[in-house]
């Protein structure tokens, strides 16, 4: 029984607390003990009031900051201990990240942006991998855009870029902070719909920190921060 937990459990993190200005008057413990489990191919929405501790539990989660404490434990290996370049590698063959605000680099065409990872992974980039590039853009409905650069495209079509770029490496995890925070009501909903496309098409893991009750809805799973603590962890009941 634990063994096929273990085979279906993309992420597991035990016992999990996060402190800053550790040994100074100022220490302050943001995470207090998270306990949580989250499935290959699952989509789940992560709330809560600011201040609630998404933000670092998202950077944990992403090999971003260490834990002060606990377990964490991507594909069945234990994060903790792990060098700065032996997570550098794991964050780059595992995760994806997508972000509020886009962070394309503004000199790079559509297409040089979205081959980033992989350039930073291999070196270089062949002809396939050139070529899956290319499909990604047109996936995400931007065929014919691919050398035109950020501040020629609009805010909607920069997010899409990103989230090209975020799954060109077939990561199994793609942590997305806010990506629908910075745009209008339609850019949001297009750019979330693409979301829920790829999750479905490709079977990739998301975890979306946002603010929008609505899009949370249109998740699979419901999970809740308050005061550094998971205060609800359901199942999303479509309606």
């Amino acid at each position: 029984m634990q063994q096929a937990q273990a085979d279906t459990s993309l992420i597991a993190l035990k016992g999990v607390y996060k402190s800053y200005n550790l040994g100074l008057p100022s220490q302050a413990e943001v995470l207090h003990g998270i306990d949580v489990q989250i499935g290959r191919g699952e989509f789940v929405a992560l709330m809560g009031p600011s201040g609630s501790g998404k933000s670092t539990l998202l950077n944990i989660l992403g090999l971003l900051e260490p834990m002060t404490d606990g377990s964490y434990c991507l594909q069945g290996q234990e994060m903790r201990g792990l060098d700065d370049a032996a997570l550098t590698l794991r964050r780059r063959q595992t995760l994806g990240f997508v972000f509020q605000f886009h962070h394309l680099l503004p000199a790079f065409s559509a297409l040089e942006n979205v081959t980033l990872p992989l350039r930073m992974l291999h070196g270089s980039v062949n002809a396939a991998q050139r070529q899956h590039a290319l499909d990604l853009l047109a996936q995400v409905g931007l065929a014919g855009a691919e050398r035109k650069r950020p501040g020629e495209l609009s805010g909607g079509m920069q997010q899409r870029v990103a989230i090209a770029r975020a799954v060109v490496l077939n990561p199994p995890l793609v942590l997305a902070d806010e990506p629908t925070g910075n745009l209008d009501q339609a850019s949001s909903a297009e750019v979330f719909a693409l979301l829920r496309r790829l999750h479905a098409e490709q079977g990739t893991s998301f975890v979306v920190v946002t603010h929008d009750a609505h899009l949370a809805q249109r998740c699979d799973r419901l999970l809740e921060l308050v005061d550094g603590r998971i205060a609800r962890d359901e199942i999303v009941v479509a309606v």
